[in-house]
């Protein structure tokens, strides 16, 4: 399989890919690949003429340098299970220098209350260093296509954002979370929690599950302190956020109404590895 590490060969294979009038689908992953990305990848290998499958751990969009440095990374078995779904599927695994030539810079977007909010609250500039690898990667290979997970689903509304400003010709698919048996929505970073904490995790999906079961019958602010102490009585474990907000524009719902679509969004702490996950309650 080949690896196209620099952008010169990049750009004449995306050349080819336009003149031959070809559909061209992008998966974009920080690599250390699971089920959740390969779902991905399959379902633009089979709506695509050509899938590219980006593989960049994105400096930019960390604000802790040590969570920069333990994000998992296994390049080689990464490109073993590609191999596994399609042999022709290329991958972009490109150097710091070669996507950021110097010192690492973000751009910065008004996105704005979209940003502001959950993840937004806690990872300042993580949306604009979000923004800034998916322009460059939008730019260099210009695909048809670009597959995100709804895990994510604060990130999916900012790059269809993104789009919008930046007049970007592409469609965003967003496909279903994917995950464990025991319902942890799968992440590269489970990987970093022992077997134990990693079944504990569970009890997040088990509780949004029971805010959607009573989102419409109780009282919101009374619905979501329960939940809190119910997951924060665990050793290790640590809320950092829990909101109910409209899917469009992530207003923070108070109080439920039938004229909005709403999701509940969370973050748990789990030793000091992130989890987010979110269900859609209505």
């Amino acid at each position: 399989m080949p690896l196209y590490f620099t952008k010169k060969n990049v750009e004449d294979k995306v050349t080819n890919f336009i003149n031959s009038k070809k559909r061209v689908g992008l998966v974009p992953t920080m690599g250390s690949l699971h089920d959740g990305h390969l779902s991905l990848i399959k379902k633009a290998n089979i709506n695509n003429d050509e899938v590219w499958v980006s593989i960049f751990v994105n400096p930019t969009q960390f604000n802790n340098p040590e969570d920069l440095n333990k994000y998992p990374r296994n390049l080689k078995n990464d490109i073993k299970l590609i191999k596994k779904i399609s042999k022709n599927i290329h991958i972009y695994s490109p150097s710091e220098k070669e996507i950021y030539a110097g010192t690492p810079k973000i751009n910065v977007y008004n996105f704005k209350s979209l940003d502001k909010q959950l993840e937004g609250k806690f990872r300042k500039n993580h949306f604009n260093g979000v923004a800034t690898i998916v322009s460059k990667l939008l730019s260099l290979l210009k695909p048809n296509n670009f597959y995100l997970g709804e895990k994510d689903f604060q990130q999916t509304l900012i790059i269809k954002k993104l789009i919008v400003i930046e007049k970007i010709n592409v469609k965003i698919i967003v496909c279903p979370t994917v995950r464990e048996k025991n319902g942890l929505a799968l992440s590269s970073r489970n990987k970093l929690l022992n077997k134990s904490l990693r079944d504990k995790s569970s009890i997040i999906f088990k509780n949004l599950c029971y805010l959607k079961e009573n989102f419409k019958s109780s009282n919101l602010f009374n619905l979501k302190s329960e939940i809190i102490e119910k997951i924060n009585s665990h050793k290790n474990f640590k809320v950092e956020y829990l909101d109910v907000a409209d899917t469009k524009n992530l207003k923070i719902c108070k109080k439920y109404t039938t004229k909005n679509s709403y999701r509940a969004f969370i973050c748990v702490k789990v030793n000091e590895v992130r989890l987010i996950d979110n269900i859609l309650l209505n």
